[in-house]
């Protein structure tokens, strides 16, 4: 596997303030839900709590293990393969029933948008991958060619929210004809072709930007992942205990204010995010990956 120089596996956003909204105390468990790099459990590690750390991408699970062996060797934590969604049944293999806090940090890290071969990036020419666990057997190559015409609009504009559906989906359709759509410049280019032909190349974001977006979640099932694992969340968190997610579009922070709405009105939940709390404005000429991230908490009751 090819991989592009950068410095950090993962650059976690909002560390300082997730990690403070946990209230960490030492000698508790916390469960990282989305391990990433590890950069929110080590600031977790580092205040002296216990750390349960999952993730689905096995690249993550090795760099977090060798990583964490070198910088904390001898803290207290866990390190897990596998999806949020089943996090109560994880939890329960590994004989844990409550946990004092939970952070979900969403989407795509650092490092699954520079590595060659996973497919995420139109930066990149690459394969149509986008899978975040390797051992999913849908692959977005297989969706932007397999899926009919108005399959594709609706994909693109439910979990994309693109405003081009319809003829992105044509100009799609029109050019796998001639031959599979393979790589991810493949599909930008179709894309920036309908974005050209209708607002002559202004657009604040990549033109594809959305398109991608939406082939990722769908790859992924991460709309559907997120809600059971909010749920189950909920569940193993005990009485005081914070949960703290971390979302970057509006389709996942819809989903997480009203998760943390409904659990408020039936007395289970209490919010302590009334506004969302976002990157300072240092953050996001740093990491411009941070612009897009919304932060709400919520503790159980």
């Amino acid at each position: 596997m090819k991989v592009t120089k950068n410095r950090l596996f993962h650059q976690p956003v909002l560390l300082n303030e997730a990690v403070e909204f946990l209230k960490v105390k030492p000698g508790k468990l916390y469960l990282d839900a989305t391990l990433g790099g590890g950069g929110h459990s080590l600031r977790i590690i580092k205040k002296g709590g216990h750390v349960f750390g999952l993730d689905q991408d096995p690249e993550a699970i090795a760099y977090v293990k060798k990583h964490f062996k070198n910088v904390c060797p001898n803290a207290s934590y866990t390190i897990c393969q596998g999806n949020f969604a089943n996090l109560e049944e994880i939890l329960k293999k590994n004989k844990i029933s409550k946990v004092s806090g939970i952070l979900f940090d969403l989407g795509v890290s650092s490092h699954q948008l520079e590595t060659d071969e996973r497919g995420f990036s139109f930066q990149i020419d690459e394969s149509l991958d986008m899978r975040m666990d390797p051992s999913l057997k849908v692959k977005a190559g297989d969706l932007i060619n397999g899926l009919h015409e108005k399959e594709l609009i609706k994909l693109f504009s439910e979990m994309g929210e693109e405003p081009l559906s319809l003829p992105i989906a044509k100009a799609v359709v029109l050019d796998r004809k001639r031959e599979p759509i393979r790589t991810t410049r493949q599909l930008a280019e179709i894309v920036k072709k309908v974005y050209w032909r209708k607002y002559r190349g202004r657009s604040k974001i990549h033109p594809a930007t959305k398109v991608f977006l939406s082939l990722r979640i769908a790859v992924n099932d991460e709309l559907n992942n997120l809600k059971k694992g909010l749920k189950q969340a909920a569940r193993v968190l005990e009485s005081g205990g914070r949960l703290v997610v971390i979302s970057f579009h509006g389709l996942e922070d819809k989903i997480v204010k009203n998760y943390f709405k409904k659990g408020e009105t039936e007395k289970c939940l209490q919010i302590l995010t009334k506004k969302v709390v976002v990157p300072t404005l240092k953050e996001r000429e740093e990491n411009r990956r941070s612009r897009s991230a919304k932060l709400r908490v919520a503790v159980k009751i």
